[in-house]
């Protein structure tokens, strides 16, 4: 699997690049958001967001604008939540706070890809109503509209799409999306879900049961 690193610090990127390499990662490691933006599209990005041309959220967005399902994982000492939700909003599907640990690292992109190759080998069919998801080509169709998700938001609705209309906890959803060792904060749930509601076009396709977690309407 193709990894880019996108880190100016060097003495952050040596020995992150040395030790996804000696996991067997394919790295290339870029110091400014300029070359991240024009190196070819890796399987996962880990992006800083302190760069020295271009704020790592403009490249965030950017790199989210280019492939909807391409993982990015923001790594950074911004650490308060508004700088979490920011990224997860521009679409990073993770968000992991310096410092961190390399097997922490290592965990989460396993994870990822563990996600975007069980999707891939799905050939399941979903159909509630008007919303049809495709798993084994990872789209989403409302009617006739092709839905452009993000991987988190299309996990989350395969998720709730395998039992329409029964809860599903918001600690099982984290688990089962984010991986079980997920650490970061329970909001970051909620802004995939208003992120997903979204772009579905209809808000009550998603249903929120306070203090429990979410369904997918069946009857709409």
């Amino acid at each position: 699997m193709r990894l880019l690193v996108v880190e100016d610090d060097e003495g952050i990127a040596a020995p992150l690049v040395a030790g996804l390499a000696r996991e067997g990662f394919d790295v290339r490691h870029v110091t400014t958001g300029s070359a991240a933006l024009a190196a070819e599209l890796p399987d996962v990005v880990l992006l800083d967001l302190r760069l020295p041309d271009i704020d790592g959220f403009d490249v965030c967005r950017s790199l989210r604008s280019r492939s909807a399902t391409l993982p990015i994982l923001i790594l950074s000492a911004r650490t308060s939540e508004t700088d979490r939700v920011l990224g997860l909003e521009l679409g990073a599907d993770d968000y992991v706070p310096k410092p961190y640990g390399l097997r922490e690292v290592i965990a989460r992109v396993r994870a990822v890809l563990r996600r975007a190759a069980a999707g891939s080998e799905s050939s399941e069919l979903r159909q509630v109503g008007e919303l049809t998801i495709d798993r084994r080509r990872r789209r989403v169709f409302v009617g006739s509209r092709e839905v452009t998700l993000t991987v988190k938001e299309f996990d989350l609705l395969s998720a709730l799409a395998d039992d329409p209309g029964a809860v599903v906890a918001r600690q099982d959803l984290l688990e089962r999306v984010w991986d079980m060792n997920w650490y970061g904060p329970t909001k970051t749930l909620d802004v995939h879900m208003s992120s997903l509601r979204r772009k579905l076009g209809d808000p009550g396709l998603v249903e929120t049961v306070r203090g429990v977690g979410f369904r997918l309407a069946a009857g709409r």
